[in-house]
């Protein structure tokens, strides 16, 4: 496996992966119907826009030629963040290479280059009700910040999600 740059030509996969990995990590979340109406082909119009643009800088995880994960990472967007925080804006692996190495691939490259481009600290937003992540980012090194939380509607539910921050200089935490 190895992490490089994602291309225009990987936004049909990444798209592919963002479906159906929210499919499969949020059945339990989320509303069956929400998630039968995700679209790899909106999805795809929207990465074929972003990868280009490095904002968020986009990684993909490939197997020979396959993608089978990306992680989207850079600046926080955050306003109360400072100009040395980073934040992974999303990882996602595909469901049949859930526990690959896959994500943990993603999250040091990911890491490396955020500590290169000279950010101090990282930071995530997590659903509450998201186990097999807030377990993976804890692994990773993360901590939820318990006065992060904030409500939003999607799909007509309303959500809870937390902020999780870890350090990338000094730490030794590599999932």
């Amino acid at each position: 496996m190895h992490v490089v740059n994602a291309t225009p030509e990987d936004a049909r996969a990444v798209a592919r992966i963002h479906v159906t990995a929210w499919q499969e990590a949020y059945k339990d979340i989320l509303s069956a119907e929400y998630l039968a109406g995700l679209s790899i082909d909106k999805r795809q119009s929207y990465w074929s826009e972003v990868i280009p643009k490095r904002s968020p800088v986009l990684s993909v995880a490939k197997i020979g030629d396959s993608v089978v994960g990306w992680v989207a990472f850079g600046k926080c967007r955050d306003a109360d963040a400072r100009s040395t925080a980073g934040e992974i804006w999303a990882i996602y692996v595909a469901p049949d290479c859930w526990s690959t190495g896959a994500g943990r691939a993603l999250w040091l490259h990911a890491r490396q280059k955020l500590a290169a481009d000279g950010y101090r600290t990282v930071s995530l937003w997590v659903l509450a009700d998201n186990a097999r992540a807030i377990d993976f980012y804890g692994k990773a090194g993360f901590i939820a910040e318990p006065d992060s939380a904030k409500e939003f509607e999607l799909g007509g539910q309303t959500l809870k999600e937390f902020r999780y921050v870890a350090t990338l200089v000094g730490s030794a935490e590599e999932v």
